[in-house]
């Protein structure tokens, strides 16, 4: 669901800016005051593991179409909704400068979409509530599911409503929601799946690491150790990116596949001073565009970018941690 520049105005692109910065904002606060420096390797972790698996692009069958997971649901889960929001920052900024994947003027509706809602929708009106009195693999499930689908649906219905505040003509409003919608419904339900078994092996592996469902002192014990359960799952990152990022659908996405049915295109002309610049940076910046070597359609530079790219969440979030000092030693009495 990543907003190319040409499907926002300037200025829907500087409100989404706005609004994205101040929920970061107050993210950076909160996590500020959390002070739990063990969620220093499970954000860049976790931010590797979503930037490896948004590349596996899957199938929606019978429509030519493909999705792939937002992941702020999940980390979320994990993280809670603030060290969540973040982190899907991070992975959202290294795909738009790094990799060209989406544009650099609709950052901020990008973070907004796939971020925001996930984050602090799902988080606090889905996954809260569900886990109150513990966690289980059907609460599990059942929270994956609701919270991915309820999530998508209203990233789906921003990305038409920026659309319609941009005056995108090609993209009539009432024509462009009514085929995103259904579109990704699928797409989130797909995605919830992934999340539950994801959450599932995290609940066996390490319930502790789920948000909002108590610590190590009042869950059962965890089959893996701490170390063991980041280190699967970062072998899991490198395996997304390095390997199974081969075998991704080459169908077009839900956002492209909806704008094919209603412009007849996935793209469209940009044209102003701002749409030049974002342009001219990302160009300077975009070292692997499209997931590949430049001027090239070898599988290695797939590859290649799925495990640098998961390498530089890693470091752009573990560094943020550090810079944003959010993790401070405690005063002694």
């Amino acid at each position: 669901m990543h907003m190319a520049d040409a499907l926002v105005a300037p200025a829907v692109a500087g409100t989404m800016y706005v609004l994205s910065t101040g929920a970061a904002a107050v993210s950076v606060k909160q996590v500020r005051e959390e002070n739990d420096p063990k969620k220093i390797p499970v954000m860049g972790v976790m931010g590797a593991f979503v930037f490896a698996t948004q590349m596996l692009n899957f199938t929606i069958p019978g429509t030519g179409s493909s999705g792939h997971l937002c992941g702020g649901m999940m980390l979320s889960a994990m993280l809670g909704p603030f060290a969540g929001f973040l982190t899907m920052i991070g992975v959202l900024l290294v795909q738009c400068l790094l990799f060209a994947d989406g544009g650099l003027l609709a950052l901020g509706c990008n973070i907004w979409n796939m971020a925001f809602y996930g984050c602090f929708i799902g988080a606090l009106l889905i996954w809260k509530p569900i886990m109150k009195n513990g966690a289980s693999k059907l609460k599990i499930f059942i929270a994956s599911i609701l919270g991915c689908v309820l999530t998508l649906q209203l990233g789906a219905f921003s990305v038409s409503i920026e659309t319609l505040a941009s005056k995108i003509t090609e993209l009539p409003f009432s024509v462009f929601m009514s085929t995103m919608q259904p579109i990704h419904l699928a797409i989130g339900f797909v995605e919830g799946l992934i999340t539950a078994a994801v959450l599932s092996f995290v609940h066996e592996a390490r319930p502790e690491l789920l948000w909002g469902v108590g610590t190590s002192d009042t869950v059962k014990e965890g089959k893996l150790s701490f170390k063991n359960t980041i280190i699967t799952i970062a072998v899991a990152a490198a395996l997304c990116g390095g390997i199974v990022s081969l075998f991704a659908s080459a169908f077009p996405d839900g956002l492209e596949w909806s704008m094919e049915q209603v412009a007849g295109t996935t793209e469209l002309e940009a044209v102003g001073g701002a749409y030049d610049a974002a342009a001219g940076i990302q160009e300077a910046t975009s070292l692997l565009p499209d997931y590949a070597f430049k001027g090239s359609e070898s599988a290695i530079g797939t590859s290649f970018s799925g495990i640098v790219g998961a390498l530089v969440v890693i470091a752009v979030t573990v560094g943020a941690c550090y810079a944003f000092r959010f993790f401070k030693k405690k005063e002694k009495a």
